[in-house]
Formats: structure tokens, sequence, C-alpha cells
């Protein structure tokens, strides 16, 4: 294990503002960040419906394509899964209707369900969505119509924090969907350090954002430390850290 008195500790957010934000958030908790961005974005140039009765967006990616778009959301009831995407909402001048207790797509299910029943819901999102979301919708009675507004794919340059797991040069990371567990783990297979990789997480604090995260990543043999009650990334690098600094200063 390195000698710094400092952590290092990895993310993977895409490379934009989020990134320089997780920088400076890593650097002010006192630790070294890596950033590694593990997901880009590839627009697909559709158009959220305008017609439905409830709009959900799921991400301030989302969010920035439709308006790019100049999407105009009607009469709909316009909801978000979480604080950050409604904040995203108010800035490219949306009203935001509706945002869960719980940030997740069980939450803003179980938020809706008493109120979707016969009535058109519009899911404009990534094309690796959980299903969580448009069949609970759909369960409760919702007729789900869903726009992929972009894809998400890995960067070729992704993997540079898989190595310094492998080599025992990490002591957090911080995965902040499936996907982003699902791209560590292939960039480390095609840098032939994965059973490595795997190991070096085992030595390090894991912390995910909600529970499908964590299945995904229990499910793929990463041990998970921290799942935060609150899911937004401040949240989450503040447990880890806080998680890490002790065995990090034994």
């Amino acid at each position: 294990m390195r000698e710094s008195p400092r952590l290092r500790v990895a993310f993977f957010r895409p490379d934009d503002e989020r990134t320089e934000e997780a920088v400076e958030l890593v650097e002010s908790l006192g630790a070294d960040p890596v950033p590694d961005p593990m997901l880009a974005v590839e627009p697909t140039d559709a158009v959220p419906r305008s017609d439905a009765d409830y709009v959900v967006l799921t991400s301030k990616t989302g969010v920035e394509q439709a308006a790019a778009a100049d999407w105009d959301p009607g009469e709909a009831t316009v909801c978000a899964i979480g604080d950050a995407t409604a904040t995203a909402l108010r800035e490219a001048g949306y009203a935001v209707d509706h945002v869960p207790d719980e940030f997740s797509s069980a939450g803003l299910v179980e938020s809706l369900s008493e109120a979707v029943d016969g009535k058109r819901v519009e899911v404009a999102r990534s094309d690796h969505g959980s299903a969580v979301l448009t069949d609970g919708l759909e369960a409760a009675g919702a007729y789900v119509h869903e726009t992929v507004l972009y894809r998400l794919v890995r960067p070729e340059s992704a993997g540079d924090s898989a190595e310094l797991a492998a080599a025992g040069e990490l002591d957090a990371a911080l995965f902040t969907s499936s996907l982003t567990v699902e791209h560590f783990l292939s960039a480390a297979e095609q840098r032939g350090v994965r059973a490595d990789a795997l190991a070096g997480l085992d030595a390090a604090t894991v912390g995910v954002i909600g529970e499908p995260t964590r299945e995904t990543a229990e499910d793929r043999g990463i041990a998970v430390d921290v799942v935060p009650d609150r899911a937004d990334f401040e949240t989450l690098a503040c447990a880890v850290v806080e998680e890490a600094a002790p065995s990090h200063h034994e």
C-alpha cells in the first residue's frame, strides 16, 4: 500500500462539469481524487413526447438533451427522479411539479402509483434505464411510452482506476450507477487486470448509490461497504471518505 497520508478515491462520472465538481469535492474532503470517466454520452436526437399527462426525467443529461431539442412539455406534470434532475430542469427553464422523497425508480413509482392509473406517462432517459420504473408505472395502470434521449458508452480511455486497484493503490471507489460498475469491470478486463482489480476493490472502501447499484456490484463479486440513505454524489463521497479514513490511518 502507498505511504501517502491521503486517501486515493476513484469516481466514474462523465468527463464534464460533474467530474470537475467531484474533483473539488473529494479534494475538500482531504483526499486525492482519481477521476476515471466510465460514461460518455451519445445523443439520439430524439425528443420527449408533448402529449403525455406525466413526463418523467431521470438525469441531468436527459434534461440537457430535451432542452437542446426545444422540448415543450405542454400541460404535462413534470417529474424529476431527484434533486439534481429537478435543479437541471429549473435551470433549463422548466417547471418541476413532482420529486419523490426517495430518489430512485422505486421511489418515483411509489409516489406516483395512485395518480397515474389510466394516464399517459412519458419516460425520457438513457438506453440503460431501469425496468423498475417503466414496469412499476405500467403495473400502476399507466400507459407508458419511453423515449431514449441518449446512449451511454464506455470511453476507450477508461480504466486507469482499475489498474490502480489491481496494484493495491486505490483506497476507495464511488459507483453512481450499475453501468459504472459494468464499465469499470469491462475496462479492467480489457487491460488484463480484472481479477487483481476485484481484489484491490475488496481491500478498498466501495460506496454505491442505490440498491440496484449495490446488487449489480455484489452480483459481479464486488463487496459494497457504503450505501448512503440519500442518493446523491456529495453524500456518497462524504460517507465513503468517512468510512475509509479510520482504517487508512491505522
